[in-house]
């Protein structure tokens, strides 16, 4: 269980710091073939490309997760806690949404262009492999938006528990007469 969670806290991070590894070292080693060298990798640009596909979709996930992406307050400190909870709630649904339609149609995509076998030049690689970034990545992101609700139900809930026993300590008659 304690795996679990450490991989669950943690996946977007590790994937990310892994690509972008892979990514500097394949231009780092393009660079010192070229000007060190004097010849060049034909599969280091492509390879790069391709892992910056992937650390954009994976990046996604982690912006949610962390609440990183820009968004508007001004709208919000209009609002009350209630109505700030349903604006919440309908920009993440909305977001949701759009996730999953990748998550389908992004998927089906890949799919097929992976049946037909296209191929990349550099690599030799499935062309359909380079599509997948974006399912998963939107995967990984419906994963931390449907997370991000379920935490916004959980705060608005607590928040109201408190302010509903504050009130009962503060007016125990109240209590008394509702019992009664």
């Amino acid at each position: 269980m304690k795996v679990f969670r450490m991989v669950e806290q943690h996946i977007e991070e590790v994937l990310l710091v892994i690509i972008l590894s892979i990514m500097v070292l394949a231009i780092s080693l393009q660079i010192f073939m070229r000007f060190v060298l004097g010849t060049s990798l034909g599969w280091s640009e492509e390879l790069a490309r391709y892992c910056f596909i992937y650390l954009v979709f994976i990046g996604i996930s982690y912006g949610v997760k962390e609440e990183r992406h820009i968004k508007i307050d001004a709208i919000l400190s209009f609002l009350n806690e209630k109505r700030q909870l349903v604006f919440n709630l309908i920009v993440y649904g909305l977001f949701l949404l759009f996730a999953l339609f990748i998550v389908i149609y992004g998927g089906a995509m890949s799919l097929e262009i992976i049946q037909l076998g296209q191929v990349t030049p550099g690599l030799g690689m499935k062309m359909g492999y380079v599509y997948v970034a974006a399912p998963i990545g939107m995967l990984m992101t419906s994963i931390r938006i449907i997370q991000k609700i379920k935490q916004e139900l959980e705060n608005y809930y607590r928040a109201n528990q408190s302010t509903h026993n504050e009130e009962r300590e503060t007016y125990p008659f109240y209590s008394k007469r509702q019992e009664g």
